[in-house]
């Protein structure tokens, strides 16, 4: 459908939305039968084509992505849920565009760092090869280069934080934005930097560009060692009057973090984080109650897991991704009884609500629309 104009793609896609076409394509849906046809196609899901894989380090691989007509656009430093079947289960994890939003042909780019306990990272480190398919959430997140561009801006990333950030230099660079920009990047070593001859060739054409890098190692860059409020003062003497966007490990985003509230100016640092403290579950509890699936007409005694946990013993394969409250691909409707987030203590109320199941334990009887 990519190939028809828009006028005639608008009319196909009102068509297949209908009431009629809906009833005659139940209890699968259109969707279902149009991937027969191509995989990419849909009416309601937005899918992706891989055009092209490269790997610019060993621990990444970078797709370009084409967007099926559902895709709505993003900003530059948002990201998008990406999700896979993987032997019959979909996994999804979050990852952030690094192509400018002005991209000319439509493609999205992300780059992922291979995690050797995930299912989704290796899948694609192996598999990922152009003409495979992926469904795509809409761009989400509020870490995002405002609509009126700052007059100052620093940019501060740190291994694979680099992608939103990247986004951020390529849009202002093809916006053809004046102002002064300073994009300061941490890796282990110069053989770990992403973009690297891309971020070099930047510097090189746009006069407003400063470059900074400071590899763990300490062999060439700019800078080295780890990032310190005394390393900044020095290479970014301005930096309090620069809107500063992050995204990194959490050790450096809590650096930056002490630093800019230590100077009082918190209010100009723009963080995105994409790890979460690790999940513990509550001890010294007995569980009590039992966990009822009504969909799938299970019934479980409670064990004091997580519910994703509790499901997946239950013989059940809900949707998952990144296990830590981060990604969302598990939220479910609650319908009735009480959970415990595990990220924070809160216990819920006994009404209907959405929760996600990675995160959270049953407090009692719990029932869920699974």
């Amino acid at each position: 459908m990519h190939s028809l104009p828009n006028t005639i793609q608008a009319r196909i896609q009102q068509a297949l939305r209908s009431t009629l076409v809906e009833r005659l394509t139940t209890p699968h849906g259109i969707d279902r039968y149009l991937e027969a046809f191509n995989p990419s196609w849909s009416v309601f899901e937005t899918r992706a084509r891989v055009t092209a894989v490269r790997r610019q380090t060993e621990d990444t691989v970078t797709l370009s992505l084409q967007p099926n007509a559902q895709w709505q656009g993003f900003r530059a430093g948002q990201y998008v849920r990406l999700t896979a079947r993987i032997d019959g289960k979909r996994y999804t994890r979050c990852f952030s565009p690094a192509n400018s939003v002005h991209a000319a042909d439509g493609r999205i780019e992300l780059t992922a760092k291979i995690n050797p306990d995930g299912v989704l990272t290796r899948h694609l480190r192996d598999h990922a090869a152009p003409g495979m398919v992926v469904t795509l959430s809409e761009a989400d997140g509020s870490f995002a280069l405002p609509e009126q561009r700052p007059e100052r801006v620093l940019l501060i990333s740190g291994g694979s934080g680099i992608t939103p950030v990247m986004s951020m230099l390529r849009t202002l660079c093809d916006e053809g934005y004046a102002g002064r920009i300073t994009f300061l990047h941490y890796a282990n070593s110069a053989s770990a930097q992403l973009y690297a001859d891309e971020l070099g060739a930047i510097a090189e054409r746009h006069a407003n560009v400063e470059l900074l890098r400071a590899y763990a190692d300490g062999e060439g860059g700019e800078l080295s060692g780890l990032f310190s409020q005394q390393q900044l003062a020095e290479a970014v003497p301005d930096y309090a009057a620069a809107e500063t966007f992050l995204c990194g490990p959490p050790g450096l985003m809590d650096r930056v973090e002490a630093a800019w509230k230590s100077d009082g100016i918190a209010d100009r640092l723009h963080m995105e984080r994409f790890t979460a403290a690790p999940i513990v579950l509550p001890e010294g509890e007995d569980a009590e109650g039992e966990v009822r699936f009504l969909k799938s007409e299970r019934l479980a005694p409670n064990d004091g897991d997580t519910l994703l946990n509790q499901a997946e013993a239950a013989g059940l394969r809900p949707d998952s991704g990144c296990r830590m409250g981060i990604c969302h691909a598990c939220t479910c409707t609650k319908t009735a009884g009480r959970v415990r987030d595990l990220r924070n203590g809160a216990i819920s109320d006994a009404g209907e609500e959405e929760i996600q199941l990675c995160v959270s334990v049953p407090v009692g009887t719990v029932a869920l629309d699974l």
